[in-house]
């Protein structure tokens, strides 16, 4: 394999867009790309912060020669851990608010545990530190469920892409399953498919207590990955950062593409220098229910 010398923050396709005197950082999951924050970007950026957006080294989005995926080093969430890590010191950013999405909630977890002082605050989106069932957890997942997962995209990927992004994101929103879908199509199978096994084979659960940053869980109630048990989970396993739940009535594992207006909500709350023009939505009564550890 070829030695990646390239600066990460630009084969990462990093960007800091807006000022301000707290930094937040998101970071896309599995199969996406920083596209689909679209939605959440403009009205942060109008706020009284700086915005932090990337691609991670999996992303179809990257473009860089040799590419900075490394399917050794990339086997494991460590090495995206150590990517973060890497990135925030060479983009000059701490004690940032770092709102990860899916499998970069538990990225998130294992980077701050390597260097808390660059995180002053997790805010886990559709997280899970496990998504097979076992006899005392409830992840969502059977082994069999998984199988046949792989198996969808090893025999036809982009049939596998189109039907895994019309389960995922909210049916109500076609457009956004549809951005979704073409993230995935963008992804090299030889790549998609390593970390499909990676992602749904993982098990952090040991490292939650560990976590010393504040955490805020963000959840969505209805979401066909992470079961909301599995919200509570982390919750209650968290180490000694004070841990919030954020339970929103919503469809799908895409908050940021198809409730924004909750989503931005929740980060407003959590953002001590946002303006106000951050808030884009009221979100109504019964349609988030916060608990505090």
């Amino acid at each position: 394999m070829v030695a990646h010398t390239e600066p990460l923050g630009a084969s990462m396709n990093a960007k800091i867009l807006g000022s301000g005197p707290t930094t937040v950082v998101l970071a896309h999951g599995f199969g996406g790309d920083q596209s689909v924050w679209d939605k959440i970007v403009p009205s942060l950026v109008q706020s009284n912060c700086q915005v932090l957006v990337f691609d991670w080294a999996f992303s179809g989005a990257t473009e860089a020669v040799p590419s900075p995926y490394d399917p050794a080093r990339h086997a494991s969430y460590d090495g995206f851990a150590s990517d973060l890590v890497s990135l925030l010191e060479e983009m000059m950013v701490k004690s940032v608010v770092f709102v990860g999405h899916s499998m970069s909630g538990m990225i998130g977890c294992l980077a701050s545990i390597k260097r808390p002082q660059l995180f002053q605050r997790l805010v886990l989106l559709c997280a899970s530190p496990r998504y097979v069932n076992t006899d005392d957890f409830q992840g969502g997942f059977e082994d069999s469920d998984v199988e046949k997962l792989i198996s969808s995209m090893e025999s036809d990927y982009a049939a596998w892409a189109t039907g895994f992004s019309g389960l995922v994101v909210d049916p109500n929103h076609p457009a956004s399953a549809d951005k979704f879908c073409k993230c995935l199509l963008l992804m090299r199978p030889e790549v998609a498919i390593p970390l499909a096994k990676t992602v749904f084979y993982s098990d952090h659960r040991d490292i939650l207590g560990d976590v010393t940053v504040p955490c805020q869980i963000v959840h969505a109630t209805n979401d066909i990955v992470v079961p909301n048990s599995v919200a509570l989970y982390m919750q209650t396993h968290i180490g000694a950062g004070k841990s919030t739940l954020e339970m929103m009535e919503i469809d799908g594992h895409f908050p940021q593409m198809t409730a924004p207006g909750q989503l931005i909500a929740v980060l407003r709350s959590l953002l001590p220098g946002a303006s106000g023009g951050l808030a884009v939505g009221h979100i109504g009564a019964g349609a988030r229910c916060a608990v505090e550890l």
